[in-house]
């Protein structure tokens, strides 16, 4: 029998293989990473505009309550300290996000917490099984929140009217009673501050990484290596055999304007209905920079997903979990082929679980 060239094949070189890549290489371990993007580090990849760090796919902040995992990440990387602060504008109006005192304020001018709790109250319906998603927001923070900072977004980030959305979508919508607008509620958060793509250079140093390769369109490759570690979408593996898994999809509309300040804040979400984008960025916000004279913004497009797009965020109705629980039964029938990530899992995970998932799956097969 020929003798594997690799310990693994790890398809996607995105963050759940980068943190593998590196692990296994402490252990003498040999990668080969296929990527079929031109670049590593998926959708947290970063370019450099006009002297301005701009996050390609859209804004990722790390946060986390694991100080393990906090400590963990910053052997690669110098963090900032930056707070994710966003702002919702509806009609032409600002509030602060998450719900908080200020945002209270704003819409009714309640300047005590117990003024603001009886106007949520007066305004929640009491239901005691909502039937949708409306109807389940409703019932959590009353008309004026759900009219002006959630029915308009919601319906454009899914693509849904919000009455024909299901209600567990959203099991609780967090409101806090103070004048707080950190939106994580995370003692550890911030922003790499040279960029995301110091972490996978590092994590990909010594692997064997070939981009704009399809593992898809070449799967004998993976006689190379012992153990597959595939990030990407399940059902495609399988050639969509047990049906298509459904996905949202963005579109990133970038910017470079000469001004050095265009909105005063690194996020701004629109949450009318009539707006097609849901957010604006600011990318120099996002790391305090007074370099440049100017600015780059990027505008985020929630689109329906298909074949050939970029699945951005798993759809988890019912019907789309017990049809992926079928393909994970079908899963183990691969002898060396492991699903992960995201992806794999049909799972939207927050980068700090993505690494501590990293983390624990190299540490099961290590002996293997």
């Amino acid at each position: 029998m020929k003798k594997q060239e690799y310990d693994y094949l790890l398809v996607g070189a995105g963050l759940f293989n980068a943190i593998f890549a590196y692990e296994a290489f402490k252990d003498g371990k040999k990668c080969l990473v296929l990527e079929k993007r031109a670049h590593v580090g998926g959708n947290l990849h970063c370019e450099n505009i006009a002297d301005i760090i701009v996050h390609k796919y859209g804004p990722h902040i790390f946060h986390t309550k694991n100080k393990s995992i906090w400590e963990y990440m910053k052997q690669f990387c110098e963090f900032s300290n930056f707070v994710y602060r966003p702002l919702a504008f509806y009609k032409d109006e600002l509030y602060n996000l998450p719900f908080n005192m200020n945002t209270f304020y704003q819409l009714w001018r309640t300047k005590r917490p117990k003024d603001a709790i009886d106007i949520i109250s007066l305004q929640r319906l009491n239901l005691n099984n909502p039937c949708n998603f409306e109807e389940q927001a409703l019932s959590l923070v009353g008309a004026d929140i759900y009219n002006k900072l959630i029915k308009g977004y919601t319906e454009k980030q899914w693509g849904m009217d919000a009455k024909d959305l299901p209600a567990f979508i959203i099991k609780r919508l967090p409101l806090r009673f103070t004048f707080d607008n950190n939106y994580f509620n995370d003692p550890y958060q911030g922003i790499p501050i040279e960029g995301y793509n110091e972490i996978f250079n590092k994590c990909f140093q010594n692997s064997n990484v070939i981009l704009n390769a399809d593992f898809l369109c070449n799967r004998d490759i993976a006689t190379k290596a012992k153990k597959v570690i595939y990030t990407g979408t399940i059902d495609q593996y399988y050639n969509y055999c047990l049906g298509q898994l459904e996905y949202r999809s963005l579109r990133f509309e970038s910017e470079l304007l000469n001004i050095p300040n265009y909105q005063g804040n690194a996020v701004i979400n629109y949450t009318d209905r009539e707006t097609p984008y849901t957010r604006i960025l600011e990318h120099k916000h996002f790391e305090f920079n007074n370099r440049s004279d100017k600015t780059v913004i990027t505008r985020e497009y929630p689109l329906k997903w298909s074949i050939g797009e970029e699945p951005y965020y798993p759809i988890n109705t019912d019907r789309n979990n017990e049809l992926y629980m079928k393909y994970w039964e079908k899963s183990k029938e691969e002898g060396n082929v492991i699903f992960a990530g995201r992806l794999g899992a049909f799972s939207y995970y927050d980068m700090d679980q993505t690494v501590d998932r990293a983390l624990s799956l190299y540490q099961q097969i290590k002996l293997e």
